[in-house]
């Protein structure tokens, strides 16, 4: 794909996306993030595999830098997951 094509594709997903979670109550924020950090790990594996592939220097850096990012995100979501969660619990449990 073209540049153009390609940008066009990540500014119409980037719009798509917000608004997706800007129409979505905040009672249904939990189980969204859950689905997102499933998506993450999804690209979490496909980032190893790139790193790993050895198709050539930049490809490499990339897809370490992805897995880097993709780490973050998915231990982040798994966090936050949690302390929302946490704060549903009755006190005395």
């Amino acid at each position: 794909m073209a540049f153009i094509e390609n940008l066009t594709l990540f500014v119409l997903a980037g719009f798509v996306g917000y608004e997706i979670i800007t129409k979505i109550p905040a009672t249904l924020h939990t189980p969204l993030i859950s689905g997102t950090n499933a998506i993450s790990g999804i690209t979490l594996i496909g980032s190893v595999v790139v790193a790993g592939s050895g198709h050539s220097t930049l490809a490499t850096g990339l897809g370490f830098l992805a897995v880097v990012m993709a780490t973050v995100n998915v231990v982040g979501g798994y966090l936050v997951s949690h302390r929302m969660l946490r704060s549903f619990r009755q006190r005395g449990d």
